[in-house]
C-alpha cells in the first residue's frame, strides 16, 4: 500500500462512537484501505454552529492503495450510508469524514483541499492529532502543529472520553 492519509471523523448523532467505528470498519472493510492507528476519543463542544449537541472526535492514520480522489469518494458514500444529512454549515453529523493529509502532498481543487484547510485552526482535530502522531509536520506551516495548538482559544472545549488502551481498545475514561 502506497499512500498514507490522516481521516477525522466526528459524530454528534445517535450513537456516536457505535457510528465513527461503523466508519472505520465501513472504511476498512475492503483490502485496498488499512487501518493503521488511532488517536484517542475526545467529547468536543460544537465549533460554528453551536446549538447542538456535543461531538466526539478523534482521528485515524490508513494506509491505501487509492487515490485522493478515490478516497474522498469513499469517505462520501459512507457518510451517505450512515445517515449524514448536509442542512445546516456546520450543523449537527450522523458522521463527518474529514481527509486531514495525504501522503505529504498538497491538493487544492474544487473538490478535495488537503491539507485541509481549517484543521490548525480546530482544537477537536489538533488535540487527537498531536497525541496519535506528535511528531507530524502540515505542509505551508513552519512550526509544530502543538504550537496551533497553543494559540488556540477552545482547546478547553475538547476532554478525553475514550483512552486508546493498546494497539487496538479503547477503554471508557470516567468522570
Amino acid at each position: 500500500m502506497e499512500n498514507t492519509a490522516i481521516i477525522a471523523l466526528g459524530s454528534n448523532i445517535g450513537d456516536r462512537y457505535q457510528t465513527m467505528m461503523q466508519a472505520i470498519e465501513k472504511l476498512t472493510a475492503a483490502a485496498d484501505v488499512k487501518l493503521v492507528n488511532t488517536s484517542s476519543v475526545y467529547e468536543t463542544d460544537p465549533v460554528g454552529y453551536e446549538d447542538q449537541d456535543v461531538f466526539l472526535n478523534m482521528v485515524i492514520e490508513v494506509k491505501m492503495d487509492l487515490d485522493a480522489f478515490a478516497l474522498l469518494d469513499r469517505c462520501l458514500n459512507i457518510e451517505l450510508e450512515l445517515g449524514r444529512k448536509r442542512e445546516i454549515k456546520w450543523g449537527p453529523r450522523t458522521i463527518d469524514l474529514d481527509i486531514l493529509t495525504y501522503n505529504q502532498e498538497n491538493i487544492n481543487h474544487a473538490k478535495l483541499v488537503v491539507p485541509h484547510p481549517r484543521m490548525l485552526e480546530r482544537a477537536f482535530v489538533l488535540v487527537p492529532l498531536i497525541e496519535m502522531k506528535p511528531e507530524i509536520k502540515v505542509l505551508g506551516t513552519d512550526k509544530p502543529i502543538s504550537a496551533s495548538l497553543d494559540e488556540l482559544p477552545d482547546r478547553e472545549g475538547v476532554r478525553l472520553w475514550k483512552r486508546k488502551n493498546g494497539e487496538d481498545g479503547y477503554e471508557h475514561i470516567e468522570s
